[in-house]
């Protein structure tokens, strides 16, 4: 009896790890299966945008013209287990040998020209993992992240290079209308390919709740150049945007404070940030009344925001894409509508220092037009002008794009 049951143990053994083994096997099949198809079922994508730009500037240098085409070449795959990934590549070439202008980090042209920031170029644009569910989603690699409409944090999606960012960055939904944001930078790929990109060792935090008035975000910003030097440029601030009815019209508005250091091992600088708007919707009609503040310290630094999407904000000729340090008051009056099927925009800046001196005070107006159009589906076109007149500081600059583009 004792070798019966013994060889039945053994047979029960025997049965369970081939049990065992087949049902490994198995999961690791449906694993691999799964896996392959996320990997083979997924999305590719091609981005196409041919753009004419020119500059004319009351300077020494010869006025510039460029003719670029931008390739961005993407493949995202499909979602396994939560887990996905993408990658993008980017090309810009001149195109029909129109390349009279200058970008100095590339070393293209340098002092001939006046500047147009689409260095000829081959990257990688974005390259990541992603973790996504319901309330949290995770992405580790290169990547776009934007924050605050763009003004802290943005892509530089005008320029034909991008900028994205390297590093790992994660967003939690935990209750309704509650939204906690982080990103941590290793590396900025900035809008000149790889000659002006920074190592860095970035933390950007951000809480945004929505409420029945509009939406209160809180942010801390704390950035730091990798380059074995004392840097920091730590900004924390809040804001409350939003709208609301009234018969016909919608009324909109913002306010924005930010308090910003500067530490390196000579300097400590502190500055404030102001952001004012109101503004209403009328019949198809936007206007708005911006006042903005980048804050000086004592005429001797001015507010900063290097990751920002600057073009989009001062104007589009990009004088302030560097605050003066004597700071900078822009205030604006902005009017948007719909024509003939695509969009338009007028925007009148009017400059001035936040902290003025003798020489430097009134630093100049500016006229911004625009008009897109989407059609066919695929394709957008749009034309573009930026007139500044300079004040005391800068020269008189005009600029023009025309551009089409095709998503597929």
């Amino acid at each position: 009896m004792k070798t019966i049951k013994t060889k039945m143990n053994k047979h029960a053994i025997s049965v369970a790890l081939a049990t065992a083994l087949i049902g490994s096997a198995t999961s690791q099949m449906a694993f691999a299966e799964g896996f392959s198809e996320a990997l083979t079922s997924g999305k590719a994508s091609v981005n196409l945008n041919l753009r004419y730009e020119s500059v004319e500037q009351d300077n020494a240098v010869e006025d510039a013209s460029a003719l670029t085409l931008r390739t961005l070449l993407a493949y995202d795959t499909a979602s396994y287990k939560g887990f996905s990934a993408k990658i993008e590549m980017e090309d810009t070439r001149i195109v029909l040998g129109q390349g009279d202008y200058t970008v100095g980090p590339s070393g293209y042209n340098v002092g001939e020209y006046s500047v147009i920031a689409d260095p000829e170029h081959t990257e990688l644009d974005q390259g990541y993992i992603q973790y996504k569910n319901d309330v949290f989603s995770a992405k580790l690699g290169r990547q776009v992240i934007t924050m605050d409409g763009h003004r802290f944090v943005g892509h530089v999606g005008w320029r034909q290079d991008r900028q994205t960012f390297d590093g790992l960055s994660a967003k939690y939904a935990p209750v309704k209308d509650l939204t906690l944001q982080y990103a941590y930078i290793t590396q900025r790929n900035r809008i000149f390919a790889q000659d002006a990109d920074l190592d860095a060792k970035d933390h950007l935090i951000n809480a945004a709740y929505k409420t029945t008035y509009g939406t209160v975000t809180g942010y801390g910003y704390l950035l730091e150049v990798d380059n074995d030097t004392d840097n920091a440029l730590d900004t924390f601030g809040v804001s409350f945007a939003g709208s609301t009815k009234a018969a016909e019209t919608t009324i909109l508005y913002r306010a924005e404070y930010a308090s910003q250091s500067s530490e390196s091992a000579t300097t400590d600088f502190d500055a404030d940030y102001l952001n004012l708007e109101a503004g209403a919707v009328l019949s198809g009609i936007t206007a708005k009344v911006g006042y903005e503040v980048l804050g000086s310290d004592h005429g001797l630094f001015g507010f900063s925001t290097p990751l920002a999407t600057l073009h989009k904000f001062n104007g589009w000729t990009d004088q302030f894409l560097g605050t003066p340090s004597q700071g900078l008051v822009d205030t604006s009056v902005t009017l948007a509508g719909k024509a003939l099927g695509g969009g338009w925009t007028a925007v009148y800046h009017k400059f001035d220092a936040d902290d003025a001196n003798d020489t430097v005070d009134d630093l100049g107006s500016e006229l911004n037009l625009s008009y897109v159009k989407k059609f066919a589906k695929h394709y957008t076109a749009g034309i573009k002008y930026a007139a500044y007149s300079a004040g005391d500081i800068n020269v008189d600059t005009d600029k023009l794009w025309v551009w089409v583009s095709a998503k597929f």
